[in-house]
């Protein structure tokens, strides 16, 4: 900085007469005449120390430095600084190597500094004196610290050799400070006071305790003693003070509490230093509230004394009678909550250990949080003092010597290193400045009083929550900070109109880790009493809690689970996987998802995040600095999202699920190679969060700062039209939503030569309420009246580009507004700049079509706007089941809710004429059925991937699907231009699979009510067919001897798998019925060892193919290779033996589907003879099922009987 230089930088008598100038303006009296003697005193001191370096080259002024003065410090100098009049510049050179290799050195600057050290800052009232040091010359005062003050200083002018400033880290201007690193040079000689002309009578510090005691309460005694500590300097909104003890010669001897609270006695907690003997003299006896025993005070005439031997002379008092009190230090202290808790082993309570120590700050962890690393090894938390006047001295570099402060190890919470951390008690002393330059990376300082304080002194954090929720909210600011919040607004202290941020998202938490009951801080006791009690001296490890992930992280950590947990074994069990073949295979594999709960992190996470929707996605995010992450949200289950006020809040929850959905391509040829990942070409995974904002806190953020937290990309708003602008609405209720895909829209010759691209859109049908109502004030006005109130009020709005983010808040049922801004001309009505007439939307039933503007905004229509006629909670529509499961194509548009059973990726097959689908099996939602009936849900292009939440185990409900037919006559869905799809409520967290219920077969007749899956006690009555084959894994051509007889083109693998299925008449007493097991259920069918199978099927992979039909009493074989009668043999006698034909407990599920429309087989007449007698009677079809399980029963004889009775 430019300070007051001389004209000629050469010229002794320039330097001269700018110092004149500078010390008639800054330092001599104002309004009066120069001080000539004030003058050649100042020249004469700086002179004097300019010589003393030793190396001025023979010049006796110091022309190259400049006088400063406090104000143009103040305001010019903006950069961090140091002056060393002094020093040589060797010197310099070597007290900058001392900054150390990570450190930048204070750069040099050459100025002279001169002022009164003082302790007032700006005016002369008392009232204005709390322990500070000021540097004060006529343009102002400028706060100072130094290490060793000798109070015969204070008032007196000084040149400041060696000193070191640095400006405010807020930049604020007219903020900083100077440290002053020698001993300050007086410009006048200072006097020497001379000692008492008569002893001092003093008493010592056991006569001390001895009087407080006593009834001689209303002497002013002068105290002598040696200084054992001091407390911190404690300050409150109504005072100031702190509190040190005296003792005797004797380390075990009396201690003595002296409070100083008067303020311009403030100042000695600077001055004062353990170990020497002070006398301090006209003291009182008080007695502070809420205690029992009264302490000694100082007067305002009280003075602070070097002591002297033979200058005091020892009182001698005579004590008659009983003490009064008991002895402060003997009083038990009253008992808190904390101490009457028990512990458990995994709460074990320890105490902190009581130390001196003196270390260097080697780095800065968390500055407005109080902490800072010392010596490499140690972390030193001021917290639990009031360090305001510290925080802007600490800093790598500095030595600090800490007495009474606590040692705390293995706090977890994320801490590992053991902790320093004073409490009230103990006092941190300066022992040696910084040589470094103030690290740049802490931008966000925050003002004096921040959170971090707020969260010590008003919610009283013992130091392992502390540090745990410091860490939290350093991540948080991370994570919000500059772009959504700034700084000083993420910390601010938090007040009951005005709530901190930070402090909102950490509540919920905090409120379960404090006690309930916890006391406040009690400054007095904390100093005062022994045993020494405060919130450092016991403390209990801590488990982290949670922690809050950036989404980024969440969204990776998510992926690595979920291909990490990727298995083919574990998606495809080996007795299943080993019989499919390889398109099978493939395509089970192409889908799978994951569900990651809070509880599978440790600790467990807190999602956190702006919400906003995605102009590009269509779907809501959430987002930080880090980035975004898709959501799905309900506002309840069954309760859809619909208020876009949501939007630019921050979202909190604990409570969530996070999903994963793999996509992955493979080729494995069969089950064998599985475990092979080269099969895989490619994956893919769409992670996404979903939750409920009933379990999510909302907390509303400032808006002039949310711009790039809600933008994905910059935007540039579009200029509005000249003229008069006015703010214009509409409400209109929806009665109908289509899908969210991207459609072709006609594009006009002249508008552009490019070839027009699908557009992310969707539509929404609805009426209008009302007319076009102008803004009010803050409110709207009464609607505009129409022409034709009768007139058809049906509008169907376009919603494209940018305007396609209120999709996720417009669900059939609700009223909104929509919001426009712009000329006085009625936007929302037919002939407006936004309208557009079509023939086609007469056929739709519509009066006109509007394209919402990305400009204009949708709010949710309050109460007060909404007719009492709609006042009525809307319903979803539901389409009979009759009508659903008929033939009926009356009409073919369906809405049904239904919960989705499974999820299916279909590929496109080898002729290429089925286009990939997902296919959702779904069961419907009724109440007239006691078991669902099951129907499948395709889902194409342009509609791929599915929208999100389609997993097994929500419900969803379904509107306007298009129903078809198969040619096997089976009911199924579609979705369509028109789909809607709303999801309902989440998969559960912890999937339980219900039971199947078990039922007599002949409760498999009761046609509709009928369940779809059952179990039933059933006995095997005969085989009706076998068959073993051998099919190729890629084409599924019998292979005879395990290879493949195409040839043309040929199959590109030769792997080969067993199939297997059989046929069999069971019954349990009230029904027969007809069940088909397949593959490895034919094995327990059998009654065969894993072993036994797995021989039976190598004997037939040298046929291919055996087939075994039970006609009559004997079996014929059909094989592509020769008749091998041993094995037809063995078959047949296995088949008709007690080892098949026996009982057993069968699960299943109907060959015929419920969404089969082909009406059931009537029952038969059938002719019986018994004996003579023919008898003719009614015989119901057998019903036909699939085995899903075989298990054996738990008293087959008992079952077996049972079946033979009946």
């Amino acid at each position: 900085m430019a300070g007051c230089r001389p004209g000629a930088p050469g010229s002794e008598q320039a330097w001269l007469e700018v110092a004149q100038a500078f010390i008639q303006e800054t330092l001599c009296p104002p309004g009066k005449e120069p001080d000539v003697q004030l003058t050649q005193l100042v020249i004469d001191c700086v002179k004097t120390t300019w010589l003393s370096q030793g190396t001025s080259q023979g010049l006796t002024l110091p022309l190259s430095y400049s006088f400063v003065s406090v104000k143009d410090l103040r305001t010019h100098q903006r950069l961090p600084c140091c002056s060393h009049l002094s020093w040589s510049s060797t010197v310099y050179q070597a007290w900058a190597q001392e900054a150390g290799p990570r450190g930048v050195p204070l750069p040099r600057e050459r100025l002279l500094l001169l002022g009164t050290l003082t302790d007032l800052s700006g005016n002369l009232e008392q009232e204005c004196r709390n322990g500070s040091l000021y540097i004060r010359d006529n343009t102002g005062a400028l706060d100072c610290e130094l290490i060793d003050l000798d109070l015969s200083w204070l008032g007196h002018l000084f040149l400041f050799p060696n000193w070191s400033y640095l400006p405010s880290p807020m930049k604020s201007p007219g903020e900083g400070h100077v440290e002053l690193w020698d001993t300050p040079v007086p410009v006048f000689p200072l006097t020497i006071s001379p000692g008492p002309l008569t002893p001092i009578p003093v008493v010592y510090p056991e006569m001390a305790s001895r009087l407080l005691r006593s009834k001689h309460r209303n002497v002013q005694p002068n105290l002598a003693g040696n200084l054992i500590r001091f407390s911190a300097l404690v300050k409150s909104q109504k005072k100031a003070y702190f509190v040190l003890f005296l003792g005797g010669s004797s380390p075990a001897g009396s201690q003595v509490s002296v409070i100083v609270q008067v303020p311009a006695q403030l100042v000695w907690h600077r001055a004062l230093c353990p170990g020497r003997a002070y006398v301090l003299t006209e003291l009182r006896v008080s007695k502070l509230p809420g205690h029992r025993y009264r302490v000694w005070m100082t007067s305002t005439s009280s003075q602070l004394l070097p002591l002297k031997p033979e200058c005091v002379q020892e009182l001698e008092l005579e004590l008659a009678g009983v003490p009064l009190e008991a002895d402060p230090q003997s009083l038990p202290r009253p008992s808190s909550p904390q101490d009457k808790k028990h512990p458990g082993p995994d709460c074990l309570v320890r105490d902190s250990i009581l130390l001196s120590y003196t270390g260097m700050v080697t780095d800065t962890l968390n500055q407005p949080a109080g902490l800072y690393e010392l010596d490499r090894k140690l972390e030193l938390c001021l917290a639990y003092q009031q360090f305001r006047g510290l925080r802007r001295v600490v800093r790598p570099g500095v030595r600090l010597e800490l007495l009474d402060v606590h040692l705390l190890q293995s706090v977890g919470g994320g801490t590992r290193r053991p902790i320093l951390a004073p409490c009230l008690r103990g006092a941190v002393l300066l022992r040696g400045f910084s040589h470094q330059v103030p690290e740049t990376q802490f931008s966000h300082q925050v003002p004096q009083a921040s959170l971090y304080e707020q969260l010590v002194w008003e919610h009283q954090l013992g130091l392992p929550i502390y540090l745990w929720a410091t860490k939290a909210l350093e991540d948080l600011a991370c994570k919000l900070c500059p772009h959504v919040l700034r700084y000083h607004q993420f910390l601010k202290y938090s007040s009951p109109g005005d709530p901190s941020l930070g402090l909102q998202i950490l509540a919920p938490i905090l409120e379960v880790l404090i006690p309930p009951g916890c006391p406040g801080r009690n400054t007095h006791s904390e100093i005062l009493e022994e045993p020494h009690h405060c919130p450092l001296q016991k403390y209990t490890q801590l488990q982290t809690p949670c922690f809050f992930p950036t989404l980024a992280f969440l969204k990776e950590e998510a992926k690595h689970r979920a291909w990490a947990s990727f298995d083919p074994k574990t998606l495809l069990p080996l007795p299943e996987a080993s019989h499919l073949p390889s398109w099978q295979l493939n395509q089970r594999l192409a889908w799978s998802w994951q569900c990651l709960l809070p509880s599978a992190f440790r600790p467990a996470p807190v999602l956190l995040g702006i919400l906003v929707p995605s102009s590009r996605k269509g779907c809501l995010q959430l987002r930080d600095q880090s980035g975004s992450l898709s959501c799905l949200l309900l506002a309840q289950p069954l309760q859809p999202l619909t208020d876009p006020r949501l939007i630019g809040c921050l979202v909190r929850t604990d409570r969530f699920q996070l999903v994963i959905e793999r996509n992955v391509r493979s080729s494995f040829p069969s089950w064998k190679e599985l475990s092979t990942t080269d099969f895989i070409q490619k994956k893919q995974a769409r992670v996404y969060v979903q939750f409920l904002l009933a379990d999510a806190l909302i907390l509303s953020v400032p808006r002039p700062v949310l711009h790039s937290a809600t933008s994905s990309t910059p935007r540039t708003e579009p200029s509005p039209p000249e003229g008069p602008h006015i703010e214009q609405s509409r409400l209109f209720l929806l009665s109908h939503k289509e899908a969210l895909i991207k459609r072709n829209f006609s594009v006009p010759p002249s508008a552009s030569s490019e070839m027009p691209q699908p557009t992310l859109s969707f539509h929404v049908l609805g009426s209008w309420l009302g007319g076009t109502q102008r803004k009010e004030g803050t409110g709207w006005g009464p609607p505009e009246p129409k022409e034709d109130e009768n007139s058809d009020q049906k509008v169907l709005l376009l919603f494209l580009g940018s305007s396609v983010r209120w999709f996720e808040f417009l669900h059939p049922g609700h009223v909104y507004r929509l919001v426009a801004s712009g000329p006085p001309t009625l936007m929302f009505e037919e002939g407006g700049s936004s309208c557009v007439s079509q023939h086609p939307l007469e056929l739709a039933g519509c009066a006109s079509c509007l394209t919402v503007q990305d400009e204009w905004t949708v709010e949710l229509a309050s109460s007060q706007d909404i007719p009492e006629v709609l006042g009525i909670r809307p319903t979803l529509p539901e389409s009979s089941l009759t009508d659903l499961l008929s033939g009926n194509f009356a009409d073919s548009l369906v809405s049904f809710s239904a919960e989705i059973v499974s999820h299916l990726w279909m590929k496109p097959g080898s002729s290429g004429t089925v286009r990939r689908c997902v296919k959702l099996t779904v069961a419907l939602e009724t109440a007239d059925y006691k078991f669902p009936p099951h129907l499948d849900v395709y889902i194409e292009d342009p509609h791929l991937p599915p929208p999100l939440g389609l997993l097994p185990g929500a419900r969803v409900h379904f509107h306007q699907l298009e129903k078809r037919v198969s040619r096997s006559h089976n009911v199924y869905c579609c979705f369509r231009s028109s789909t809607c799809v709303q999801v309902l409520h989440f998969p559960p967290d912890t999937t339980v699979s219900a039971p199947l219920p078990h039922i007599y077969l002949t409760e498999l007749l009761q046609g509709d009510k009928a369940p779809f899956r059952a179990t039933a006690s059933c006995h095997v009555v005969s085989v009706f067919s076998l068959h073993l084959l051998w099919v190729c894994a890629h084409c599924t051509s019998i292979c005879p001897q395990g290879r493949c007889p195409r040839q043309s083109p040929a199959c590109p693998t030769q792997t080969s798998v067993s199939q297997a299925s059989i046929r069999l008449l069971v019954e349990d007493g009230t029904a027969e019925a007809v069940v088909t097991c397949r593959n490895h259920q034919v094995a327990a069918v059998l009654g065969l060892c894993p072993s036994e199978w797995t021989s039976l099927l190598e004997i037939v992979r040298g046929p291919g193919k055996v087939a075994l039909q039970f006609t009559g009493p004997g079996a014929q074989l059909e094989s592509s290779a020769e008749v091998d009668e041993p094995l037809t043999l063995f078959l047949w006698t296995l088949c008709t033996s007690f080892s098949v034909l026996r009982p057993m407990v069968l699960s299943f599920e109907l060959e015929r589907k419920p969404s089969k429309i082909i009406p059931l087989e009537a029952p038969r007449l059938q002719r019986f003879q018994c004996g003579e007698s023919p008898f003719l009677t009614r015989v119901n079809p057998k019903i036909r099922l699939s085995c899903l399980s075989i298990q054996e029963p738990e008293h087959p004889n008992a079952l077996g009987a049972l079946v033979s009775s009946c």
